[in-house]
C-alpha cells in the first residue's frame, strides 16, 4: 500500500505516524503529516539515516511497520506539538529524525521544576568570577548531563585574559540558569573528546575542561534567572561577570 483512498484520506485530516521495525517493534521515525504523507518515506532517495534504515529492511526482504498514532487533528500546529511530544518521549537519540519536534526546546518535556523556573523566573545575582553561556536551537531540556556539559562547554569565542579568571561556567537557556560547572581550563576547540555530533567551526574558538560544580553552588543558582543580566536583541552567547 503506498497511499490512502480518499474518502479515509479526507477523514483522518492531520495525523502523527510512526515507522517500527517489522520484528522487534522497535520505532525508529516519527512524523506528522495528512493525506499521503505517511507513505512519501517509502520512496525518498537521500543519504539520512531514516532512508538507510528503511533500505536496510529492503534488503533484508523486509518492510517497516507504519502505523497512524493519532489522527482527526484539525490543525497543523496542534499536530506538530503532538509529534514533538512523542519525540521527546521516545528520544531523539533513539530515532532516525534529524531534529527534535517543533519547538521542543520551549514547549517540551520538562521537569516540574523547570517548567516552575521558566516562568516564575527567579532572579539570581551572580557573585563569583563566572561566565554566562547562552545555549540556542541546539539545547533541549530531555539532554543527557553528559550532552549539556559537551554542548555548554564548547566552541566559542572567548576573551582568554576574562574567561581564564572565570571560575564558574553557566548553562544558560531562555535566561535561565540549566546546569553550573566548575572551569579547569580552557583548551583549543576539537582538542578533547566531545560527543556533540553537529558541525560547527572549531578555528579560533576554543572549550573548556570541567566538572559539575560544587552542590553548594549549584543549589545556589540552578534554575534561577539570569535574563537581566544580556542586554535586549544582544547576540552574543558569551558573557563575564565578576572577572
Amino acid at each position: 500500500m503506498n497511499k490512502f483512498p480518499k474518502i479515509v484520506a479526507n477523514a483522518l485530516k492531520y495525523y502523527v505516524y510512526i515507522y517500527a521495525h517489522p520484528l522487534t517493534h522497535e520505532i525508529f521515525y516519527v512524523g506528522k503529516g495528512k493525506g499521503g504523507r505517511v507513505f512519501n518515506h517509502l520512496q525518498e532517495e537521500n543519504e539520512s539515516e531514516k532512508v538507510r534504515y528503511i533500505n536496510e529492511l529492503k534488503s533484508a526482504g523486509l518492510e517497516p511497520n507504519i502505523e497512524i498514532l493519532i489522527h482527526g487533528i484539525e490543525d497543523e500546529t496542534t499536530a506538530l506539538r503532538v509529534e514533538a511530544a512523542v519525540i521527546d518521549l521516545l528520544g531523539i537519540d533513539k530515532l532516525t529524525n534529524r531534529q527534535s519536534g517543533w519547538k521542543s526546546a520551549t514547549f517540551g518535556r520538562m521537569t516540574v521544576q523547570q517548567l516552575i523556573a521558566t516562568y516564575a523566573k527567579e532572579a539570581s545575582t551572580i557573585e563569583e568570577p563566572s561566565v554566562l553561556i547562552r545555549l540556542s536551537q541546539l539545547f533541549r531540556y530531555s539532554m543527557s548531563e553528559m550532552e549539556l556539559y559537551d554542548y555548554t562547554r564548547g566552541y566559542w569565542k572567548i576573551n582568554k585574559d576574562r574567561a581564564s579568571t572565570a571560575q564558574y561556567a553557566f548553562a544558560v537557556y531562555e535566561g535561565i540558569i540549566q546546569e553550573v560547572y566548575t572551569i579547569l581550563q580552557w583548551v583549543e576547540a576539537g582538542s578533547t573528546l566531545n560527543t556533540r555530533t553537529d558541525p560547527f567551526p572549531v578555528d579560533g574558538r576554543y572549550e573548556f575542561v570541567g566538572n559539575l560544580a560544587p552542590k553548594e553552588i549549584r543549589e545556589k543558582y540552578r534554575l534561577k534567572s539570569v535574563e537581566h543580566y544580556f542586554k535586549k536583541g544582544g547576540l552574543n552567547p558569551i558573557l563575564y561577570l565578576n572577572c
